[in-house]
């Protein structure tokens, strides 16, 4: 049996969930969430958005002498509770949708267990299985 993901009159299979955006799922459960805790419209505005995004390019010298140029990209959700955190994710895939998703989640995660900080994440995309260890 083929389990659904509902919300409200939508329903979608976990096919058509991993093929839309990761950052709108997140923001569509925080709606969820926010219908819930009845929470104020203002609350809602600003924690839908991230408040910091960067990407960057950056050069590395490979093994061989050649160079490669990565994309990397870091969020900051929200610092209202205090300063972020949140790790990296190397991954050749990795995108600023679904870094953004993951700093969204470690807000709340924080705010789950009464951390006094914000959500962060990184992503660097690359595949980390071709890269040597030195």
């Amino acid at each position: 049996m083929v389990s659904e993901t509902v919300r409200h009159d939508i329903v979608t299979s976990p096919h058509e969930e991993q093929h839309r955006d990761i950052f709108a799922v997140a923001v569509e459960q925080f709606s969820i969430a926010a219908d819930v805790l009845n929470l104020e419209e203002d609350m809602r505005r600003v924690l839908s958005h991230c408040q910091r995004e960067l990407t960057v390019h950056f050069p590395v010298e490979m093994d061989d002498g050649s160079v490669q140029v990565f994309t990397g990209h870091r969020v900051q959700h929200n610092t209202g509770p205090g300063p972020t955190k949140g790790g990296i994710r190397f991954h050749q895939s990795v995108t600023i949708s679904e870094v953004k998703a993951l700093a969204m989640w470690m807000t709340w995660k924080c705010a789950v267990v009464g951390l006094p900080f914000g959500g962060a994440k990184g992503g660097v995309q690359v595949n980390p299985k071709l890269l040597s260890r030195t």
